[in-house]
């Protein structure tokens, strides 16, 4: 079982060419699965063309019972049919025994969104004073203007912003690139952040009342900016990391006492949800997101009736009234 997933991660990463953030997944939900069978069968890890349809079953079942949400579950579900899809191409599988199971089900979870209003409050919670104040309003702009995922964002380098063309070049999932727009709020916020960029950049006073770092800590600083620099840079001249975005996001929630469910992912999902709710036609948002297929992107169709549903049950004075027919 082991070698097996071994062979798989591999063929996932040289010949799928999935990105980093899927590897980790896969791997993680065979691991998961590879506990699960150690208890099954007595301490010992079997081959995977000893696994049934009984034993994937069971497994299922004890994530049902422990609590995983149905999409996890499902998540999980696919990951195993890809698995044994692959082990009977490469050998160490007579079938799939995942094949027959069916999803759970429960539907999909409609994602949290931000009002356009919540969306302003979050925006202008960042100090204007303060350097990182500054980055951290072009960091949110950009997010909510190009409908980025987090990763894509700590992903982008200096090199990939077009901003007299309005775009920025995005390298999403699987590898995948394609041109993200930048509106001119967002462009605004990044043309304040850029001169402060290039002192953090090189170790120079870094914001109003921002000492220097010590020597010992500038020792790896950057040199030179190049097309390969990031454009959004921690204190130490250094990529941001998604945590970091994470952390930064939880400061100005608190600060603005939004829902605190909110996550760098739900100005992704409030950047489709308004297009959709202000006519944009879901092809268009589809490329704009980067989704792969027109079914991922249909859930912001569901979550755009929603919230309209809603208006209308709060503007229309027999929406909701009890009458005796």
């Amino acid at each position: 079982m082991l070698s097996a997933t071994q062979r798989f991660l591999q063929y996932l990463q040289v010949e799928r060419n999935v990105s980093d953030l899927t590897l980790k997944s896969y791997r993680e939900d065979l691991e998961a699965l590879t506990e699960y069978l150690i208890d099954l069968y007595d301490g010992r890890i079997p081959r995977p063309a000893e696994i049934t349809t009984l034993d994937l079953n069971g497994y299922l079942s004890a994530m049902t019972e422990a609590g995983y949400a149905g999409a996890t579950i499902a998540r999980r579900l696919a990951s195993l049919r890809s698995f044994f899809r692959f082990g009977l191409r490469d050998g160490f599988a007579a079938e799939n025994p995942a094949k027959p199971l069916p999803n759970p089900g429960g539907g999909r979870k409609l994602p949290h969104v931000l009002s356009t209003r919540e969306i302003g409050l979050l925006l202008l919670a960042p100090p204007r004073a303060d350097v990182f104040g500054i980055r951290d309003r072009a960091i949110l702009e950009t997010m909510y203007s190009a409908g980025l995922r987090v990763s894509e964002l700590v992903g982008l380098n200096i090199g990939d912003l077009r901003l007299g063309e309005g775009t920025v070049r995005v390298r999403g999932k699987g590898k995948k690139e394609r041109n993200a727009l930048i509106g001119s709020l967002a462009a605004k916020a990044l043309k304040l952040w850029f001169p402060f960029r290039r002192e953090v950049l090189f170790g120079q006073v870094n914001a109003i009342g921002q000492s220097v770092p010590s020597q010992s800590k500038r020792r790896h600083w950057p040199t030179s900016d190049t097309p390969e620099t990031p454009i959004f840079l921690n204190k130490f001249g250094g990529r941001l990391t998604t945590r970091s975005v994470a952390r930064m996001i939880e400061k100005y929630l608190k600060q603005t006492d939004l829902d605190r469910r909110t996550t760098p992912h739900t100005l992704r999902h409030s950047f489709a949800t308004h297009l959709m709710d202000n006519g944009a036609d879901i092809t268009s948002i589809k490329e704009l997101l980067g989704h792969k297929s027109i079914v991922t992107t249909q859930v912001y169709l569901h979550v755009s009736t929603a919230n309209l549903k809603k208006i209308y049950e709060k503007a229309h004075p027999r929406a909701k009234a009890k009458y005796k027919l």
